[in-house]
């Protein structure tokens, strides 16, 4: 009889210990996200391009879309002189205090203003054609001698010739002919040398990227600078591509290639990976298992195997309730924040592990006392 009670207090031992160890409570879960960032046009413009879409998982300082620029090019072929444009600045403030965002110091520094007034008599050569090559001597005594091209033609047969190869004084007169061998028959006229003006460079908008310095030899067409709509902020120029400061998932795209946006207009919006939280249901007996604070354990549905466990945390608890048709009780939403992976998806069903508080240890009588 006596090792008959002893058994007893054994099982009834063991059965409390089991309590002590608490149980495991297990809720249904879906991951939601927080609110949605918006990604902003740090400048007006067209849009270039969009390289994501709504769904699509962004990382921090990730290339989302790029902006088109108004590019500007070099007219002539010579040396980059006195860039006053900064990057950021705005092109109208810097062209009306200089003149230009940039010069240019054309390789052909010699100009000739020329008319048609000393040319052969023959009605051929009263005409002349724009871009035509032509054949260059001093009047004086014939040592300079030169080519060029006709680059204006104007009124009552004054035109003027851009010189292309030679050596010529400034203000000296030239003769001007069709044939190398400087056929007075084909002389078109006279004219008197100048230097070449350094052509200005002007452009509109703020200028968003300057590829030359001052000295640079450029070549007709040749990428100078490149502007874009409005004004950039504090003088910073971002360029023209546009990244997310966050990292989560797009929740909508707002901007399509070719359209126009504005300064401040949005192009995506993302739920960020910070804001990404899990929502459970806990039924209204169940409040005293769960609490604010407390660490949980996460499985995800689509991992069938269970291999792997997220950890998270219960950051608050709903004090408003709902309580579905159907259900014997009310319900309390609680969420559950915890460090997302590229594997999450929103709205992915998942398992959230609660351990209750272990039961108190109760003193279990000493039999021989």
């Amino acid at each position: 009889m006596k090792n008959l009670k002893r058994a007893v207090v054994l099982l009834v031992a063991a059965a409390l210990l089991c309590g002590a160890a608490g149980a495991e409570m297990v809720f249904d879960g879906k991951v939601t996200g927080g609110d949605p960032v918006s990604v902003l046009a740090p400048f007006g413009g067209i849009v270039d391009k969009v390289n994501v879409r709504a769904g699509d998982r962004v990382h921090l300082g990730e290339t989302i879309a790029s902006l088109q620029t108004t590019k500007v090019y070099a007219s002539v072929e010579g040396t980059v002189s006195g860039v006053f444009g900064r990057e950021g600045d705005l092109t109208d403030g810097i062209t009306e205090r200089y003149g230009a965002v940039m010069f240019i110091e054309p390789t052909n520094k010699y100009t000739i203003s020329a008319s048609t007034e000393k040319a052969y008599n023959t009605s051929e050569n009263k005409f002349i054609h724009i871009g035509e090559k032509v054949f260059l001597s001093c009047t004086a005594d014939g040592t300079h001698k030169g080519t060029g091209v006709v680059t204006t033609v104007e009124a009552e047969g004054k035109y003027k010739v851009e010189v292309t190869g030679g050596e010529f004084y400034m203000a000296e007169t030239v003769g001007i002919f069709r044939r190398d061998d400087y056929a007075q028959s084909s002389r078109i006229g006279r004219g008197t040398v100048a230097a070449t003006a350094s052509v200005p460079i002007k452009g509109s908008g703020s200028i968003l990227k300057i590829h030359v310095e001052n000295g640079d030899f450029v070549e007709r067409g040749e990428l100078l600078f490149e502007t874009v709509t409005g004004a950039l902020d504090g003088l910073f120029a971002p360029g023209s591509a546009i990244v997310t400061a966050v990292s989560g998932i797009v929740a909508s795209v707002d901007a399509a290639a070719g359209g126009a946006v504005e300064k401040g207009g949005k192009i995506i919006a993302v739920y960020p990976d910070a804001s990404t939280q899990i929502e459970i249901k806990v039924r209204e007996s169940d409040l005293g298992s769960i609490a604010e604070g407390m660490p949980v354990a996460i499985e995800f549905n689509w991992d069938n195997n269970r291999e792997t466990r997220f950890s998270g945390t219960v950051t608050g608890i709903s004090y408003v309730s709902a309580q579905a048709e159907g259900e014997s009780e009310p319900s309390y939403t609680a969420y559950i924040a915890f460090e997302p992976d590229d594997s999450v998806r929103l709205g992915m069903t998942v398992l959230v592990y609660a351990q209750d508080e272990p039961a108190p240890e109760e003193e279990i009588p000493d039999e021989g006392a």
